[in-house]
């Protein structure tokens, strides 16, 4: 990995910039598209309230149902299609990144976030995991291809200050520990700012996580 630091910004949150060599963006794009191409490609999640979110997903390992906010292994509030396994190659990029952080994780779940320019997310906790994950602090790991994001870092109160941070084409972001549970978002895309040479308008996302400490958890 290409990564020069490691910048903590808050208890058991780091962000590190330039994670990924622009050849490993390559690789990881290409993979991503691959999966896309398959019978369970993106798809535009339908939330609890009724409404769309504003970026296209694919889950990895477990799909993650919007309307239940649970974990399960078919596409329920879908097409009822069983999630894509997650590729070693894509895990053993979020162990890394966890490492360098000073965390250790063994990722069985990728959500895989693809927004245009017109893409956000609003601020939210990752808390659907099983509660040994969650009280263990196991992180949540995440890399950025393509388009940067304006990334909002809460506190572990809705309500908190948020801190605005730019994430690049190949940065990654670790929050665990005391850090696992803190709000966070996407404010916007920033159109045209990722790489030529990945050929990609807007950005893709890779958050993966842990469902449980168990090896099999239900």
């Amino acid at each position: 990995m290409s990564a020069a630091e490691t910048v903590e910004l808050a208890p058991g949150t780091f962000h590190l910039p330039g994670y990924l060599s622009p050849p490993e963006q390559r690789r990881v794009l290409a993979t991503v598209q691959a999966l896309a191409d398959g019978a369970a490609g993106f798809y535009r999640p339908r939330v609890r309230g009724g409404g769309f979110m504003h970026c296209d997903m694919l889950c990895l390992g477990r799909h993650w149902n919007a309307r239940t906010y649970t974990y399960e292994w078919q596409r329920s509030d879908h097409d009822g299609l069983p999630a894509p396994p997650l590729p070693l190659a894509l895990a053993r990029l979020a162990v890394d990144a966890a490492a360098a952080a000073g965390f250790t994780i063994d990722p069985d779940i990728c959500l895989v976030n693809r927004y245009g320019d017109d893409g956000r997310m609003g601020l939210h906790q990752d808390k659907d995991e099983d509660a040994s994950t969650l009280d263990a602090g196991v992180p949540v790991v995440s890399l950025s291809l393509g388009d940067s994001g304006r990334f909002l870092l809460g506190g572990l109160r809705r309500r908190e200050p948020t801190t605005a941070i730019e994430l690049r084409s190949g940065d990654a972001f670790v929050m665990g520990g005391p850090g696992r549970l803190r709000y966070h978002g996407i404010a916007r895309i920033l159109r045209g700012s990722g790489p030529p040479v990945l050929g990609l308008r807007g950005r893709v996302s890779l958050t993966f996580r842990q469902y449980a400490l168990a090896a099999g958890g239900s």
